[in-house]
């Protein structure tokens, strides 16, 4: 059922983009950089840490996945509460509690400390992510909705890439490695005034959960974005959306097979991506290269990560974001084929790598943007956070089945040979994905399906 001409959704959604709207996703973007910053902050201290507390390599790496582990709860167990109290509500609590898991690291007195602190920063962060790539997707107009929720993934890369900066600068320094968490505390507690004072409530929320003072707070964010007011609050174009909060309602008979989807196109997708980003530094050097070159190549990786996520968002933009999306996997795999082979070019690995960068961040910008067209609002954070914390699931194995592999004797050629086919059917379970062309997606570009 689609919305009626004067609904404000309509009008975000047909007209131009407002001041106001670019804000709320410039805020997001923010948000995904302390993703970058947090999921990196071990690896960037990992060598200080082990020195510091003579860890075993299992020890590190149990380190290492605490982080992601404490996502993939945090996406699973607090994104849900986003569909009852609110995006905006769900992210303060993630802020709070991810600024808290930083600032009590720099001051961990053990590993297993450390550990469990790295799990709770996680918890927040994964809390953090669903509900602003949700916002990222309400706010944008339907030509631009690719291209602001992949500039939102783009963060990811900034953070990673300008924490991995800050975090030598401080060690260098002399601070140390708790010096880099302390840091990564402060950075995340100042968001929190930044969220309350320029991220609005998701207008969908709003819409959809009304309360007594719903209206109000409706007219005061469609304000910010330079749209009239409302005299009532406009009927919920989704009439299931009370119908099974939750978990069973993303499993319910209409959502079940793109559920189902979801979850595995995020579980492959992810495992590609770690396995890329954590293992290329250490699968170059075991191809012969040396460990400067490897790093160089991990350093790049990321750098193309920038330029791959706003790639996507302007492609989709013109294109049908689910065919841009298949596409992307499939480079993937095709460059992933070419890059060992290309050791003894320096050159052109070099090249490989970037290129494998731009593509491998494009696979995770475009899943983030095109699955929340498949919820209604009343259980959109649920599906979102569902498929991000299977998908850090997939995160928290790569690394792990990639490193028994190697133990047991596989050449680096045969693992990246192994994960190009990952990322080929994770092409084909993305293109499995049935996308409503009708009504309101909000939250896929040009109805997902629809090229703008």
């Amino acid at each position: 059922m689609s919305s009626p001409p004067d609904d404000p959704r309509t009008r975000l959604d047909e007209g131009p983009m407002s001041a106001g709207q670019w804000t709320a996703i410039a805020v997001c973007v923010l948000l995904n950089m302390l993703d970058g910053f947090d999921v990196l902050v071990m690896a960037f201290t990992a060598d200080a840490v082990s020195d510091h507390w003579d860890l075993s390599g299992s020890q590190l790496g149990l380190l290492l996945s605490a982080g992601l582990a404490g996502m993939a709860a945090g996406s699973i167990l607090l994104a849900p509460l986003a569909d009852r109290i609110g995006r905006r509500a769900t992210i303060l609590i993630g802020l709070v509690l991810a600024a808290a898991g930083m600032g009590l690291s720099a001051a961990a007195q053990s590993p297993l400390q450390l550990g469990l602190l790295r799990v709770l920063t996680g918890i927040g962060i994964g809390a953090i992510l669903a509900s602003s790539n949700v916002i990222a997707a309400e706010y944008a107009n339907r030509r631009w909705r690719g291209l602001a929720v992949s500039l939102n993934s783009t963060g990811y890369a900034v953070g990673a890439t300008a924490g991995g900066v800050i975090a030598a600068a401080l060690q260098s320094d002399g601070g140390g490695w708790r010096s880099v968490f302390a840091f990564g505390a402060v950075a995340t507690a100042l968001l929190v005034p930044v969220v309350l004072w320029r991220l609005p409530e998701s207008l969908e929320f709003l819409l959809t959960r009304r309360s007594a003072g719903s209206l109000a707070r409706l007219n005061k964010v469609l304000a910010t974005m330079d749209q009239p007011a409302v005299r009532e609050t406009p009927r919920p174009v989704h009439a299931a959306a009370s119908a099974a909060p939750g978990l069973r309602r993303i499993l319910a008979p209409d959502l079940r097979r793109n559920t189902l989807l979801t979850w595995t196109g995020f579980f492959l997708v992810m495992f590609g991506f770690y396995f890329v980003t954590s293992w290329t530094p250490k699968l170059l050097v075991e191809s012969g290269m040396s460990a400067d070159q490897g790093i160089t190549g991990g350093v790049l990786l990321n750098l193309g990560g920038i330029f791959g996520t706003t790639l996507l968002g302007v492609l989709a933009a013109r294109f049908a974001l689910k065919n841009v999306l298949v596409g992307y996997t499939l480079a993937t795999a095709v460059l992933l084929t070419l890059f060992v082979p290309a050791t003894s070019v320096y050159g052109l690995l070099l090249a490989l790598g970037a290129l494998i960068g731009v593509f491998v961040n494009g696979c995770v910008a475009g899943l983030y943007a095109l699955t929340p067209s498949i919820y209604g609002p009343d259980v959109r954070a649920t599906g979102v956070g569902w498929g991000i914390g299977i998908g850090r699931l997939g995160a928290i194995l790569s690394p792990i089945a990639a490193g028994r592999l190697l133990d047991a004797g596989w050449t680096p050629g045969r693992l990246f040979l192994l994960i190009a086919a990952v990322m080929i059917i994770g092409g084909g379970t993305v293109h499995a994905f049935r996308i409503k062309r009708a009504g309101r997606p909000a939250a896929a570009p040009a109805a997902a399906d629809t090229p703008a």
